[in-house]
């Protein structure tokens, strides 16, 4: 098959990529750095330079490809004058824009848990929009939407807090119970949809583990020597507050504080248990624990 993907040799495109390219797929990788073309070329796969703000690059990318992987990059939190869910909107027009122009017929796009949601799920409502954007494309576009739960790596974020204050703290932690997936998890689910003969729209949630906050705090603990590490729950206040120290652009803050509000809450991942993978991927937090270790 070709296959087209974006997001260049980001955390889930480049095993994705790699996975494809082993299956022996054509594969051609979206990147916006011109630096890139030969760490994608090094791989087996093709590299098509430009920016995914620019629709007519996609639909010459697009063009001919059997399947295409879209995925809205991350941007950055601390630009004041951001607007992420138009940003998220933007790119899922320019993408609905190019697969109908280009004749693609199958999608697999990268959602998020919580995506079900057209309210309470803050910053996570961009992908609410991306979906139903992409829904809006003819029936016969066959669309996977792969809802990943909580990445690993979004425990990085909380380095800073374990080496000052001896603690992990979010306005959710302690005995909330959290599905955690790894990007390699999530690639070979895509990889799976990919090849995978699929009629109209599905949802597909991918996670690696489950566990408390405070066994993820715990697993964490022992393998960076701190085995009493505990979560600790802030308020939303303390938590908003805290951002915005930091110097993030305060609607996203306002965003992720809902985004974890809804976690805390159970609203946040009631659809998820409602549809629920029935094999979790291999990657375990023990496993991602010694990751952690290492750049710890």
């Amino acid at each position: 098959m070709k296959v087209v993907v974006t997001g260049s040799l980001g955390n889930i495109s480049k095993p994705l990529t790699e996975e494809l390219v082993q299956k022996g797929h054509l594969v051609t990788v979206v990147s916006s750095k011109a630096e890139r073309q030969k760490d994608i070329e090094a791989l087996g796969a093709i590299a098509a330079i430009g920016s995914l703000e620019d629709v007519d690059f996609l639909v010459s990318t697009f063009t001919g490809a059997d399947a295409v992987y879209v995925m809205v990059p991350p941007n950055n939190y601390f630009d004041l004058n951001l607007d992420l869910l138009a940003y998220y909107c933007r790119l899922g027009n320019n993408y609905a824009q190019a697969i109908e122009q280009s004749g693609v017929k199958r999608v697999v796009n990268l959602s998020s848990i919580g995506a079900h949601l057209d309210k309470g799920s803050g910053i996570l409502l961009g992908a609410h929009n991306v979906e139903k954007i992409l829904n809006e494309l003819s029936s016969d576009v066959a669309i996977t939407h792969m809802r990943p739960t909580s990445f690993y790596y979004n425990l990085f974020g909380y380095t800073d807090t374990i080496k000052t204050e001896g603690f992990i703290s979010a306005n959710y932690g302690a005995d909330d119970k959290v599905p955690w997936v790894s990007p390699i998890d999530i690639a070979s689910a895509i990889t799976e949809e990919i090849v995978t003969p699929l009629v109209g729209r599905k949802v597909r949630y991918v996670a690696s583990d489950e566990l408390t906050c405070n066994e993820t705090a715990s697993i964490l603990g022992v393998a960076i020597g701190k085995p009493d590490l505990k979560w600790i729950i802030s308020t939303n206040e303390q938590m908003l507050s805290g951002l915005k120290a930091a110097g993030m652009n305060p609607q996203i803050a306002a965003g992720l504080v809902e985004m974890y509000a809804s976690l805390h809450s159970g609203l946040l991942a009631e659809d998820y248990y409602r549809n629920k993978p029935t094999v979790m991927g291999k990657v375990k937090l023990a496993d991602f624990a010694k990751e952690f270790a290492a750049a710890f």
